[in-house]
């Protein structure tokens, strides 16, 4: 995602989207890679969403939603009561320090990885384009450069939070971390597909966004196999 809007060209697609609204867009922070979310049952199956009350916004829920799940948009500070009292049955968030502190390892049992809906979270910083566009190059600059020191330094956050929170919640007997099969996998991979089309497709702008991107992850997920999943699967064998 940072190297699609930095050198990939999507830092001025999201200029083109954001100025309807007369907002310059940043990214201004990275929560890395998120988890697949909490359920009060075990998931083995597509069907196993059928009824399925479940948290989720956006895209992600469209997805859901074809797959026979009653999505909900359960504001945050209420999808750990909302868990506890069952009406709710599953919701997704962030990863194991942000849930941990909105108290959703105590209202579920089953953690599942990892998240098909939202592999990274990069939030934003909107400044109104009027006032941006008044201000002199180096204070430009200076915004620019604190937006993207924030990315690093919130990414390095909350991996170094995730890895104290996992280890508290593999301590605790109850909650079971669970992968999600091959089978949803694939599911959540071909709906995903058709809901980014359809979307896609509504108009000339989101098209123009999805092929800059599909194009550019194309690249990147080639590129990936070589450096970063390489890497790790000479490490396991190095571990091992």
């Amino acid at each position: 995602m940072c190297s699609w809007i930095e050198f990939g060209g999507g830092q001025a697609l999201w200029d083109e989207v954001d100025a309807q609204f007369n907002i310059k867009p940043l990214m201004a922070l990275n929560t890395g890679v998120q988890m697949g979310g909490w359920f009060n049952k075990e998931i083995n199956h597509p069907e196993d969403y059928k009824g399925l009350r479940y948290r989720m916004p956006e895209l992600g829920a469209e997805v859901l939603r074809r797959m026979g799940a009653t999505v909900v948009t359960t504001p945050g500070g209420e999808i750990a009561s909302a868990l506890k009292s069952g009406a709710i049955d599953a919701s997704e968030w962030v990863g194991p320090w942000m849930d941990m502190e909105l108290g959703l390892d105590k209202a579920a049992d089953y953690y599942y990885y990892p998240g098909f809906h939202e592999p990274g979270s990069n939030n934003t910083l909107g400044v109104n384009k009027t006032l941006w566009d008044g201000l002199a190059p180096s204070e430009r600059a200076i915004i620019d450069a604190a937006a993207h020191a924030e990315v690093t330094r919130s990414l390095a956050q909350f991996n170094a939070e995730n890895v104290k929170a996992l280890k508290q919640l593999r301590a605790d007997e109850r909650i079971k971390i669970r992968r999600f099969n091959d089978e949803l996998i694939r599911t959540f991979g071909k709906l995903s597909k058709e809901v980014l089309a359809d979307t896609a497709a509504k108009d000339p702008l989101t098209h123009k966004v999805y092929d800059s991107y599909m194009a550019f992850l194309s690249g990147v997920m080639d590129w990936g196999e070589l450096s970063e999943t390489g890497y790790r699967d000479t490490r396991r064998l190095a571990l091992a």
